[in-house]
């Protein structure tokens, strides 16, 4: 049979969902309205650091329009913790608060006016501890301890003779860098709806990952997973805050003490006291030899997790996985160490430990190339990894060589013709560069179900989140290539529990490679299911059937899809249906290995800096997505610059600032996000298809890969122009011109 491509996949498509969403159409959960819906407010811990010696909420019971207010005393009969990847987090606190802003009561009433006058006549009495709202108090011997201790997780690896191998080096670099904490600002802020009932839970939330949530919802109530329902609207953006369970825990035991449905619709402020990156502190002590050959590299990082550990423990394992960076060393050492302080929660953001590690390895690598007299660009070639080579010893080999795809980026910036001109004596110009792989994917368990119906049409179920990202028109596209039918007769039905088949989260850059892996099955599947029902129509074998354009052709003769499914059944209805299964064990024997793939990060910068304020303008950036194969050209360079704009912010403004445990800045006024303004003067993707990945056509994951060398590349940039070297971000005017006056000392 030959097999006709209909050129759906590589095409730059509208979305599927552009209409709902340009109308005003899309459903969001903040527009769901259930009969009879109470509305929430928390009320927040004013204090960082507490014994909770007593909470009254008679007045606010007692205030008309009231239906209830939750405190831990009525966390009883079920799970009062929980956590990704620790159950520390108490649905509201338990005696003891460990962050400004955490829950200790909710209220459920009429109205929001009415549930905000009775948060306000909550009285709680709390006695006040020391509060340690950074690493470094935190980690001093006499701090108040958080939890048991104000250690999380510890991680770390090794492999060679370190200490040999240095003691052998030509030259040893040391330097620490500093990473803020940053919040995600996605433009829709946690917002959930739960209906708790006596033998069901239903819930409607701005989630990533609707199949943990109804895990998780179900054993805190000792439910069956066939008793929650999690259904997911769409989401006005995610990046990570939303994956896990956020809010829903605490709107659920709300719902059941008020005995009817209740929305907690959070304001910006409230989510920025909900989640946020991990803040870090790395040090990277590096052995090389005069030609700059890298030898031993030893790595100490301490990641700040906030007031519970929510993803501290993966994000603590992610940078000690990511520090190392692209390079192959024969001797290395790494230690990462969770930490606890009193501040916000820090959980997932686009490529967890991604930007903290490469912010500190490529940095150093500059300091390194500078140092020895070589150009930066060919020390990393020098010691770059092959295909084939481990970069991290036990894992997955990398797919593809980087030394080709690092070329692309510079011959699309034009780095080897780069001639410097500077404005004037006080503004520089300067260029910069970073390089960087992550390990992506997350585990390899998705599930598809495709139905094919006898109008020739075809439904796609998918338990993938769609948070903007643009899911539901690729996994249109992959079934419309292998159903050989228009983009326009497919129709994605996603994130409803009780509906679609089990996905296991939306993140990690993992929908295309494995919920795609899954969809591209089932629907090769119906497509195999066709071919036959064609054979015995045209009584011959299936491998003789050519299937296009919605038909099933031989020697001449055609019959619609839908006619064969219609002559099957003998009637007007009827309809195929096929599974795709994706687990470790797929057919295509690519997923056994962790990590699922190696997501490549690679980027150039030119900035401008005007040495009296220390401003720093980027002019121009070039960025690499390497999807393996670009379902959605168009998508992927959207998922790539959006990436590398939020990059942006952490590297030259963005910084929760917290003093003394009190959150300072928790608005979007004093907290400045970036803006069209902030755009560089050029801005580029390069889309590099080796069609290297284990994803259907070669493909791979694009979601974080532009987010992680940005900072690097600006702070190459900056020496570049200015040699002065940066070593905490965000690189604002003040702290660039303190450098500067600095080294005119």
């Amino acid at each position: 049979m030959t097999q006709q491509k209909f050129n759906t996949v590589g095409q730059s498509v509208r979305r599927i969902d552009s209409y709902d969403k340009i109308s005003g159409r899309a459903v969001y959960s903040v527009d769901v309205v259930v009969p009879g819906m109470a509305y929430a407010k928390l009320v927040p811990s004013p204090l960082p650091h507490a014994l909770i010696k007593s909470i009254d909420a008679s007045k606010a019971r007692a205030l008309p329009g009231v239906y209830a207010v939750l405190t831990a005393a009525e966390l009883v009969n079920m799970e009062t913790h929980y956590g990704s990847d620790k159950k520390d987090r108490p649905i509201v606190a338990m005696n003891k608060v460990r962050f400004q802003g955490e829950p200790v009561a909710a209220v459920a009433a009429v109205d929001l006016a009415t549930a905000e006058a009775a948060a306000e006549l909550v009285e709680v009495e709390y006695e006040a501890l020391s509060a340690a709202s950074d690493l470094t108090s935190a980690l001093l011997p006499d701090a108040e301890p958080i939890h048991d201790s104000n250690y999380c997780h510890e991680y770390g690896y090794e492999w060679g003779d370190v200490d040999a191998a240095f003691a052998g080096c030509d030259r040893i670099f040391e330097d620490t860098f500093v990473f803020p904490m940053v919040y995600h600002y996605a433009m829709e802020p946690h917002t959930c709806v739960v209906s708790y009932e006596h033998d069901r839970i239903r819930t409607w939330t701005s989630a990533q990952h609707p199949f943990l949530v109804r895990a998780e919802l179900a054993r805190i109530f000792g439910m069956q997973l066939d008793q929650v329902q999690v259904v997911v609207p769409y989401v006005g953006g995610g990046y990570g805050s939303k994956s896990y369970t956020k809010i829903e825990p605490l709107v659920a035991a709300l719902s059941r003490e008020a005995g009817r449905p209740v929305r907690l619709a959070q304001s910006v402020e409230e989510s920025m006291k909900t989640v946020r990156r991990h803040a870090a502190r790395a040090t990277i002590r590096t052995g090389v030899m005069n030609d700059g050959t890298f030898v031993a590299r030893e790595c100490l990082s301490y990641v700040d997790t906030g007031g519970y550990t929510d993803n501290g423990v993966r994000v603590t394992e992610r940078i000690s996985d990511r520090i190392v960076g692209p390079y192959i060393f024969d001797n290395v050492r790494v230690k990462s160490y969770g930490i606890y302080t009193n501040s916000t929660p820090a959980g997932s953001f686009r490529s967890i430990g991604g930007p903290q590690a490469s912010w500190a390895c490529e940095s150093q690598t500059d300091i390194i190339a500078e140092a020895l007299g070589i150009d930066p660009i060919q020390l990393r070639l020098k010691n770059l990894a092959k295909k084939g080579d481990e970069v991290r010893r036990g894992k997955r080999p990398l797919e593809g060589d980087l030394a080709p795809k690092l070329q692309m980026v510079l011959d699309k910036f034009g780095w080897d013709t780069y001639v410097r001109e500077d404005p004037s004596p006080t503004v520089k110009r300067g260029i910069g560069f970073a390089c960087n792989v992550t390990n992506s994917g997350a585990s390899p368990t998705s599930t598809s179900l495709v139905r094919f119906h006898a109008d020739g049409s075809s439904t796609v179920y998918i338990g993938t989140t769609e948070i903007g990202q643009g899911s539901r028109s690729v996994m249109a596209q992959i079934a419309a290539e292998e159903l050989r039918i228009p983009l326009a007769s497919i129709k994605v039905i996603g994130s409803d529990t009780d509906a679609v088949p089990y996905d296991r989260s939306t993140g990690s850059s993992r929908s295309t490679t494995l919920m795609g892996l899954a969809v591209h099955d089932a629907a090769v599947d119906v497509r195999e299911q066709l071919l036959e029902i064609a054979a015995k129509h045209f009584e011959t074998f299936a491998d003789q059937i050519e299937a296009a354009d919605g038909k099933a052709t031989f020697k001449g003769e055609s019959m619609t899809f839908g006619a064969l499914v219609r002559e099957m059944f003998g009637g007007s209805g009827g309809e195929l249906m096929g599974r795709g299964y994706v687990t470790q064990n797929h057919a295509s024997g690519r997923l056994t290995q962790d990590p699922v793939f190696w997501e490549v990060s690679i980027g150039a910068a030119e900035v401008e800096v005007d040495e009296d304020t220390g401003t720093v303008k980027l002019l121009r950036y070039v960025s690499a997505s390497d999807p393996g194969k670009a379902i959605n050209p168009k998508q992927v360079e959207g998922q790539d610059e959006g990436a590398a704009m939020q990059a942006i912010g952490h590297s030259m403004f963005e910084e929760m600032l917290f003093e003394d445990g009190q959150f300072l800045n928790p608005n979007l006024v004093d907290y400045r996000v970036p803006t069209f303004e902030d755009l560089p003067g050029e801005f580029e993707t390069v889309l590099i298809e080796f069609g290297d990945g284990p994803g259907p056509y070669g493909s791979k994951g694009v979601g974080e890969g532009g987010i992680v060398c940005v900072a690097p590349a600006i702070a190459n940039a900056i020496f570049n122009a200015t040699g002065v070297r940066l070593r905490e971000l965000p690189l604002t005017p003040e702290r660039v011109w303190r450098a500067i006056e600095k080294s005119k000392q």
